[in-house]
Formats: structure tokens, sequence, C-alpha cells
């Protein structure tokens, strides 16, 4: 016989597993959306054509070449913005931040705090999984030059801003440059945001809060031009993901 305290025991979980099962759902259609947007010609080209001449180094992979969607968890408290995919990583792979250099930073990064099961990512099928961690990115095709034109990023905004009404539970937004920042604040602007005054202004682990509760953190690209140079190191790339993990809290 099912006692009421049973019964309230499966509509909690029935809900739960609604509460989880809907961003998935949601979250699927819209990266099957943007895996199949031509809203740019020029990026619809360069892409495509990266993908047939492809580098010498990856001759026998099948390039992606095509939009990149959002990779991660649904239910995530942590939202990391890049900038765009790179001609040969994420172009190529199929997944946001994998196969490059900059991505090798990244994950090393999310994994040391527990936001990732592995430290690299490789190619799409390599068993890497986000735990409280949604990646996106301000534009979705690979540029030509990495430099996308405004009216791309006009043409791809509308992405993140669904990606941030989807995922519901976010309580820091991590940005990985000075570009995807002030993009973040676009789209949330656009959202209906009341942004603070003065404007938040973009810095490497500047920490805002902001009035609608979500604290978001700045940090310079993990591009091999910051890199290279010392203008990011590996210890204040993960000082980055260590005050977001402490505005999280550990589970």
């Amino acid at each position: 016989m099912l006692t009421v305290s049973d019964a309230r025991g499966k509509q909690d979980q029935l809900l739960q597993s609604c509460y989880i099962t809907i961003p998935m759902r949601s979250l699927t259609v819209l990266n099957n959306r943007i895996t199949t947007c031509t809203a740019c010609p020029r990026l619809v080209t360069y892409r495509q054509a990266i993908a047939r001449e492809k580098r010498r180094q990856y001759r026998d992979w099948t390039y992606w070449g095509k939009p990149v969607p959002g990779f991660g968890d649904a239910n995530a408290r942590l939202y990391v913005l890049g900038l765009a995919p790179a001609a040969h990583g994420g172009n190529r792979t199929g997944r946001v931040f994998t196969g490059d250099r900059s991505g090798d930073w990244l994950y090393e990064a999310l994994h040391r705090y527990k936001f990732a099961n592995k430290a690299t990512s490789q190619q799409k099928n390599d068993g890497l999984a986000l735990s409280d961690c949604y990646i996106g990115a301000t534009v979705r095709c690979a540029p030509p030059g990495n430099k996308p034109a405004p009216e791309e990023f006009e043409a791809c905004r509308p992405y993140v801003r669904e990606e941030l009404r989807l995922l519901r539970k976010v309580r820091v937004v991590v940005v990985l440059g000075k570009i995807a920042f002030d993009h973040y604040l676009k789209a949330c602007r656009e959202e209906g945001h009341q942004l603070p005054f003065p404007i938040p202004t973009f810095g490497h682990g500047v920490v805002y809060k902001m009035p609608w509760g979500v604290t978001l953190v700045g940090s310079y690209h993990p591009s091999q031009q910051n890199t290279f140079t010392g203008k990011l190191t590996r210890p204040m790339f993960h000082e980055v993901f260590r005050k977001a993990k402490r505005v999280i809290g550990d589970r």
C-alpha cells in the first residue's frame, strides 16, 4: 500500500526529473538550431573552406565544419563564455575549446576545480564530461583571423541569450577576454537586466556581483598570444576558477 509519504516522495522525484530533463531537451533543441545556422555568409564560406582544405597534420580528419554548439551540464552553476571556435580546433572537432591549446588550458583548470572529469580535450568522443559547468561562445563559427565582424556578433548573441535563459541555476559567469565580457553585458541588457552603475569594466580577475544574483568574473583569454607571451600564466588562470568555485561553494 502506497502511503502519503511514499506518494510525496515519488512526486518529488518526478518533479526533480522533469526539472533536469526539460533544460537538457531545450538545450538539445537550441544546439540543433546552432549547428544548422547559416546566418553569416562570410563565416559559412570560411568554415567550409577550412574543413575542405584542412591543416596538413589533420589531413586524415573529417572536419566538423559547422557552427559549434555549447557543451556541458544543463544544471550548471558555472557558465564559461569564450570568443569563437578555432579554425583547426572546434571547427575541426565539433566541440567548443576542443583540439587546441586554449582548450588545453581551459580543461586543465576546470579539472583542477572538479568541473571536468578530465584535464584534456582532444575530440568529441574522448569521454570528457563537465559537471556544474557549461561552455558557450559569443560567435559559433570559426572567423577569419579569429576576428568576427560586428554584424556576426549581433547575429550570434541570441544564442548566448537563450543559453542564459535555459541555464537557470547559473550563479557564476567566467568570461574569457574583453570582447566576450562586453558581449555578455550586452546580452544581459537585452534580456532586460539593469546593469550596475558604473558599468563593469574588463580586467583579469575582476569580480562583480550583478543585481540579478550572478557573480561575473573576468579573465584573459587563454589564447597563445596571451599564454606564450606570459600575459596569462597558469596560476593566474587557475585563480579565476578558484574564485568561481569559492562563490559556488563545495557541493
